[in-house]
């Protein structure tokens, strides 16, 4: 005998209502996007940390100013850094010249403007350029392994046996045309082995986590595997390197412009002033103040983004 529920008016033999919903794969799918939930709560709570740390705010704002200032150096200035004259050589700060003239008589606070421009462009340049390696090359070694991880691992001890500067000198002055290219081609030379390794052990770690192996039961290729669930948890160790690397860059870009083997003339650069200023430190101070003033607030405000989202990151520190 067939019963009706008094609730619902339907038989016990009649089948149950298609949801649609496969309770099967359901726990698979919920494990292969687990690390993407995780990764957004992970950003979310970052995020939360950094909104109220003094030294993001501080690194963010002068970051955002000198960013500014190097894409559209007009709105700080109308002044052409290349009209000069002669009879203003050295004249110190005044109303009409709020930083003073440099030695060929140009106007210094338009210099120290428009130099703000190369030298960012160079740490941003070789900063972006030695992620692309790195996340390549380290998400190559950590995900093959084998003879591929010794050889990319090889060749990184090779290149970390050369100091950034000495090794840059060595590789400038191969070079007669010094230009912003070539010095940050130099430098990136020389600095895509640390990206490469973080990424490498970020990878190893993560590969044969449970999320991972969800993702590849349910037929992803090595392809989505790197791109979606393995890169993803690689990038935190690799962006507070990057945000500290391009302080770093940046002074080491004045250290060989200082030394007379990077940038040229007519290049503008914040190194080239303070080289040039050396032979003037006694009668003509403001010629070093100015851009080490500019260039010590870059470096520290990239350096404080870089503590700060070190610590964002960091749960020990929360």
């Amino acid at each position: 005998m067939t019963r009706t529920s008094p609730a619902s008016g339907r038989s016990d033999a009649e089948p149950a209502a298609d949801t649609g919903v496969d309770t099967q794969s359901a726990p698979e799918t919920t494990a292969a996007a687990g690390g993407s939930i995780a990764q957004a709560g992970l950003w979310s709570d970052v995020w939360r940390q950094l909104r109220r740390d003094p030294k993001f705010l501080f690194g963010a704002v002068v970051v955002a100013i000198f960013t500014v200032m190097a894409i559209v150096p007009q709105l700080f200035t109308r002044i052409d850094p290349r009209v000069c004259d002669l009879a203003r050589s050295r004249q110190p700060p005044s109303a009409q010249a709020w930083f003073g003239y440099d030695v060929q008589g140009c106007d210094y606070y338009a210099n120290v403007i428009y130099g703000a421009r190369v030298s960012i462009s160079i740490g941003l340049y070789v900063v972006l350029g030695a992620l692309v390696i790195g996340l390549v090359l380290g998400a190559l070694a950590g995900f093959r392994g084998g003879w591929v991880d010794n050889l990319i691992a090889r060749i990184a001890d090779i290149v970390y046996g050369l100091p950034l500067i000495l090794g840059a000198i060595i590789i400038l002055y191969q070079f007669q045309g010094r230009t912003v290219l070539v010095v940050g081609s130099a430098l990136l030379v020389l600095l895509w082995m640390t990206p490469m390794r973080l990424v490498r052990s970020s990878v190893i770690a993560v590969r044969e986590a449970d999320y991972v192996q969800a993702a590849r039961a349910l037929g992803a290729g090595d392809r989505r595997l790197i791109l979606r669930h393995i890169l993803p948890n690689a990038l935190a160790p690799v962006l507070v390197y990057a945000t500290i690397s391009v302080g770093v860059i940046i002074s080491a870009e004045a250290t060989l412009s200082f030394l007379g083997v990077g940038l040229q003339l007519p290049s503008i650069s914040w190194g080239l002033m303070i080289a040039e200023a050396r032979n003037y430190l006694r009668t003509s101070l403001h010629l070093l103040i100015f851009p080490s003033i500019f260039l010590t607030l870059t470096v520290l405000a990239f350096i404080s983004l870089g503590d700060a989202l070190r610590d964002a990151l960091d749960p020990k520190l929360r």
